[in-house]
């Protein structure tokens, strides 16, 4: 019944296998894909017509974590996989990146790639497994993709570069010092294709180094994938190239100056306009019968392509005018808005991000339910690129995997430089409002994050700026690095290669080619150049502010932390909540209580803070012998007064410690409510406590020397 061909190698710590032949036969290819005990399957299918008019081509990837995979079940009131979890969301991006630009040029049929997570050991990560289950679905498909591809995950510890390092290592890189990378390297057996990575301010030849070691220890994979194909794969689809070079010819004939002209005005708006302009101006100058080809798109298209790449390479001309290692002109400001935590204006040419700082306590962490385990996360960061920051109209709502990528990369860059959670007990949640865009909006948004954690009081490391850099290479290997692109030069070139860090080194670094990779040469060019490019945005980000500030906002929440004996927390509780509810009713502060002892009490009012932190002590401390202290009496007796003096704590004054001459009865001079200084003289043999007051000033509460006592 099956036709099962399965291939495994030996890579790195684990055993990875290959099998296809036995589930989802009805796909054009599945690949399932084990590496030690974490499964992923993948399935791949495509139209094997495109849909008529269509000038694009509609690839889709889908990466979903079942949590059966680990042995769970779903959170939730419906006990069901729903939405895709962030962590799906960048995977799904992560294996779309490099398997785009493989398909054919010209390939415009829909493509559907799911990859689903059926095993999960929780020491391998599945999003690898994922990535290299697609590529050998992909491959075996028939498709015409030029593939294979792989990927793998590389740590760095004490020098040395790690593959694929479990999860738990790379688990919240922030609280494992020994660990400084995270990096994610996809490539073909020729060249790298894309990188991801969160580091904590590691050298350009540490991370170059890092991407070298990943593509080099990815290339037995690579083998395993072909031979899988060789025994396993469909006949190749008939695909032929379209040609549209006559219609190009026509195209650039009408065109090509007018086109030329448009890319010479510099504001974006007015350029975008004229080159919408010289569209409709050679489709007016066409046949019916051109007008309605399916390859039109593609070859207006080709001729913008032709006209900035050409005038790059050769005349090292930009569209605005700028030198190629030019960053455009940059304004910062911070403090804008009255009644935030912090909050920053960060503009670069046209683009401009808006970022707002919120400090909130322990409830404000966000509880994560992931495959491996759920954890809390104290750094928030939500990215928002609404249609008015490039001038449309269009889909205005929740965040798309855009959004979610591009706030995730900017999370990345900026964990380097976050304080210890000891040491500022704070959540920070960062919101990016892109307000203008022309070039990369997601490293506008790590300057403006750094310079609103700043207007915080947040005390970063060091400040961060992010800068994005491109290429256009030709086909005679002449090519030029461009430091802060412009959006068209995105749209255009052949890659998007986008770096943050300090003045000390990277803390995160996303690379993505739309063409058959580049060379380690070019690499280092664009990581020198983006160097300097990054070490002059933080010297303008300097103008606005150099450190943190040293006073929090008036808004923003002040927060005290204390340690308890985790013997007493169920004492600070009380039974059903009683006491804590107390505190914070009495004190109008929040108080937050850890498993392991750490309260956390917060509240813009430093006396209400002052007020629970008291209360809590009372219950916890134990009173110290000779110490004088604040007391009520409780109940007065025939012998003496009880005096509740130490939170719930009472003790006994004897009548012959109440004053310094002999009474009838404490009632002569004591009632119960009335608020007495008491001395502790120590306890009697059966633990009660012993008290005084005749030794202390009932007035000031100072305890009285020598003759003063008697």
């Amino acid at each position: 019944m099956f036709n099962i061909v399965k291939k495994e190698m030996e890579w790195g710590h684990d055993t990875l296998s290959l099998e296809t032949g036995q589930i989802a036969r009805q796909a054009d290819g599945c690949v399932i894909a084990t590496y030690g005990e974490t499964s992923v399957m993948a399935a791949v299918t495509y139209a094997k017509q495109p849909k008529p008019g269509q000038d694009f081509f509609p690839l889709t990837v889908h990466y979903n974590e079942k949590y059966y995979a680990a042995g769970k079940v779903p959170g939730g009131f419906f006990k069901r996989e729903a939405r895709p979890t962030e962590k799906e969301t960048l995977t799904s991006r992560l294996i779309d990146r490099p398997i785009r630009p493989l398909f054919v040029d010209g390939f415009k049929n829909e493509v559907l790639v799911i990859c689903t997570v059926l095993s999960h050991d929780l020491e391998n990560d599945p999003d690898m497994v994922a990535m290299i289950a697609a590529s050998a679905a992909l491959t075996i498909s028939g498709a015409p993709f030029m593939g294979p591809i792989a990927g793998a995950r590389v740590g760095f510890v004490d020098g040395e570069y790690v593959l694929n390092p479990s999860v738990d290592d790379m688990h919240q890189l922030k609280n494992n010092p020994e660990q400084r990378l995270d990096l994610v390297v996809a490539g073909t057996k020729d060249a790298v294709m894309m990188v991801e990575s969160e580091a904590y301010e590691l050298s350009e030849a540490e991370m170059l180094g890092a991407v070298k070691f990943g593509h080099e220890q990815m290339q037995p994979v690579i083998d395993l994938i072909v031979a899988l194909a060789e025994d396993a794969a469909k006949e190749p689809m008939d695909f032929q190239v379209p040609d549209y070079s006559a219609l190009l010819s026509r195209v650039s004939e009408i065109g090509e100056q007018k086109m030329r002209d448009a890319y010479a005005i510099t504001d974006k708006q007015e350029r975008t306009g004229a080159v919408s302009a010289v569209k409709d101006a050679i489709k007016a100058e066409l046949t019916d019968e051109e007008r309605e080809d399916a390859n039109l798109g593609t070859a207006l298209k080709k001729l913008e392509s032709k006209v900035l790449r050409g005038d790059v390479v050769k005349n090292k001309k930009r569209i605005d005018g700028r030198a190629l290692d030019k960053v455009r002109a940059i304004e910062s400001q911070v403090g804008l808005l009255p009644r935030t935590h912090g909050s920053a204006l960060f503009t670069r040419g046209e683009t401009q991000a808006l970022v707002v700082t919120t400090l909130g306590t322990g409830d404000d962490e966000q509880f994560i339910d992931a495959l491996h385990g759920n954890f809390k996360s104290n750094f928030l960061l939500h990215y928002n690129f609404p249609p008015y920051s490039v001038g449309e109209v269009g889909r205005f709502g929740p965040p798309g995997r855009r959004e979610i990528g591009h706030g995730k990369l900017a999370w990345r860059a900026l964990q380097a430089v976050l304080p210890s959670a000891t040491d500022f007990p704070y959540t920070i949640r960062l919101v990016s409002e892109i307000t203008e865009s022309n070039g990369s909006s997601s490293m506008a948004t790590v300057c403006g994050s750094s310079l609103a954690m700043m207007d915080a009081a947040v005390p970063l490391k060091a400040p961060v700026a992010g800068v994005a850099m491109g290429l256009v290479l030709e086909d005679d290997g002449d090519y030029a690095v461009l430091t802060d692109i412009l959006g068209d030069e995105d749209h255009l070139g052949d890659m998007d290669f986008k770096v943050a860090g300090t003045a000390d080194g990277i803390t995160s670094l996303q690379m993505d080619i739309k063409i058959a990779g580049i060379t380690p040469e070019i690499m280092e060019t664009a990581l020198e150049q983006a160097k300097a490019g990054r070490l002059h945005i933080l010297d303008e980000m300097a103008n606005a502010l150099t450190e943190g500030r040293s006073e929090f906002s008036a808004h923003a929440p002040r927060i005290e932390t204390m340690q308890v004996p985790t013997d007493k927390i169920r004492e600070v509780i009380g039974s059903g909540g009683k006491v804590i509810r107390e505190i914070v009713e009495v004190s109008g502060a929040k108080v937050d209580i850890q498993d392991d002892g750490t309260i956390k009490i917060a509240s813009p009012n430093g006396e209400a803070i002052q007020k629970a932190y008291d209360m809590i002590h009372s219950i916890v401390a134990e009173p110290e012998e000779g110490k004088v202290y604040k007391g009520k009496v409780v109940k007065i007796v025939d012998f003496g007064a009880f005096v509740n003096f130490f939170g719930k704590r009472d003790g006994l004054v004897h009548v012959s410690q109440i004053e310094n001459k002999r009474l009838n009865h404490p009632s002569d001079v004591l009632s119960e409510g009335q608020e007495v200084w008491v001395k502790l003289l120590g306890f009697d043999d059966r633990g009660k406590v012993r008290l005084a007051m005749k030794m202390v000033d009932q007035e000031t509460g100072k305890e009285m020397a020598g003759e003063d006592a008697d």
